[in-house]
């Protein structure tokens, strides 16, 4: 080998280590979900518009590392530390996942989006100054039961009963129930709770709604309710139920109507967040956001099928109208 050939091949020798080190350079968004990887999907990309937003590119200059549990509290906890463990530049996650990570690191940063109130759940004692290394977005889906109850009365005035699905392990479960309860009684009308959380909770409680002759339907929020939402909706068309949902996704899976908060809007948050953290900002320094962007979403052709008619009034508060 002449001298220079040799030169040349220990120089691309030298380089190589480099290159990786390099690559291994590159931040790592550990992102996992508690509910099924196909429920996540959509939720990903508003992570990355987010991260798109703050200067990061997947795949570029950032990897996204992404993990969902389906709903398994063993799971969740081995993943969150597997995921600490790697390590990830930033953890994004919901509750369950977000709580895991904060167990299982003390330093890694880690983003929330959740539905619940992150200082009574343990994760920040603070909203606006939350120190630690834990910060993120909340949009307190359980406070908007009486409000989504108001609304379906309003679409179904004669229900003499209405029944409401809620999953009795989610952290907003009981505020909500305790809200809609509330105000179930100050308007009169008789509620029917039933505690789902499992897919096979759900046939049996739509029998015993119907069994009682409910009206109409409520559903309670939680990432629960939201990977099951086509089954759901499935369920309130099989036995003609006009259901009010905590998320547009639900309606546009064929839903009557919703109204709650954006949680694609919280998870573009979450990767304007993460972008920051990764220029420098510290999370103890960035306060918890609260969502301030909700919807209110109809669908005409389930209003069709099941011979309903919104009332005008209804539709002009609609943000979205789904034909």
């Amino acid at each position: 080998m002449r001298r220079r050939d040799f030169i040349a091949a220990l120089g691309g020798a030298a380089a190589f280590p480099l290159v990786a080190r390099a690559q291994q350079a590159m931040p790592v968004i550990g992102f996992l979900r508690s509910s099924s990887r196909a429920d996540a999907t959509y939720l990903v990309t508003a992570l990355r518009l987010g991260l798109k937003e703050a200067g990061f590119v997947d795949g570029q200059n950032v990897t996204i590392e992404v993990r969902s549990a389906d709903n398994d509290l063993e799971r969740i906890r081995a993943m969150a530390i597997d995921l600490i463990r790697r390590p990830v530049t930033v953890f994004v996650g919901n509750l369950a996942p977000a709580l895991a990570a904060k167990s299982a690191s003390g330093t890694v940063p880690i983003v929330f989006v959740m539905g619940s109130d992150p200082v009574r759940d343990g994760l920040v004692p603070n909203l606006n100054h939350p120190g630690g290394n834990v910060t993120g977005v909340t949009f307190l889906a359980g406070t908007l039961g009486a409000k989504r109850l108001e609304l379906l009365r309003q679409f179904v005035p004669k229900a003499d009963m209405i029944a409401m699905l809620v999953n009795p392990n989610a952290s907003n479960t009981e505020e909500e129930r305790r809200n809609v309860l509330a105000a179930a009684q100050t308007l009169g009308q008789k509620l029917a709770v039933f505690d789902v959380s499992s897919p096979g909770d759900l046939e049996p409680a739509f029998a015993e709604a119907v069994r009682r002759q409910a009206g109409a339907l409520l559903v309670g929020a939680g990432s629960f309710m939201v990977s099951n939402r086509e089954r759901v909706v499935a369920l309130a068309a099989q036995h003609a139920l006009p259901a009010n949902y905590a998320w547009r996704e639900a309606t546009e899976a064929g839903g009557l109507m919703s109204y709650g908060p954006s949680i694609t809007a919280a998870y573009h948050q979450s990767g304007v967040y993460a972008g920051r953290i990764l220029k420098g900002e510290k999370v103890g320094d960035l306060p918890v956001m609260q969502s301030s962007k909700f919807e209110f979403v109809l669908n005409l052709k389930t209003a069709k099928t099941l011979g309903l008619e919104f009332h005008p009034q209804l539709l002009g508060l609609a943000d979205e109208v789904i034909e």
